[in-house]
């Protein structure tokens, strides 16, 4: 898969669990969804989790961006690369799910991955 396909999927990722955590936290409820928001409910155990998961892929984002950037820039062939972005971005699709699931060391495991994936993609041009 090429680099340029997989920095777009990550990007359609992060863009779904926007929308996972922003309609879990209304229970799925249009009404709520589509209103105007001015009133919070309190977010269920499982709208809490996929937010704090939005946010861990928002810190790791940055990082991923800028290898991925490097990476096509550096007129170098972008296989290696292309692995570690692609480990990267089925360890954080995984992710969501370790995360909301609760199971203990799952979501740790998950993140490990993907951070071996970053790694993967920056080695490369090391």
């Amino acid at each position: 898969m090429h680099l340029t396909t997989i920095i777009l999927l990550v990007l359609a990722l992060y863009v779904a669990q926007i929308f996972l955590q922003e309609t879990s936290r209304f229970r799925f409820d249009l009404k709520g969804i589509v209103g105007n928001r001015d009133v919070q409910p309190e977010p269920s155990v499982i709208a809490a989790r996929l937010d704090r998961a939005k946010n861990n892929l928002l810190e790791a984002l940055p990082i991923f961006i800028s290898l991925a950037l490097l990476a096509l820039t550096s007129g170098t062939s972008q296989e290696a690369e292309a692995r570690g972005a692609l480990v990267f971005l089925v360890a954080r699709v995984v992710y969501v799910p370790a995360y909301v699931s609760g199971i203990p060391w799952l979501r740790s495991l998950v993140w490990l991955v993907s951070m071996a994936g970053l790694l993967m993609m920056a080695l490369p041009m090391i």
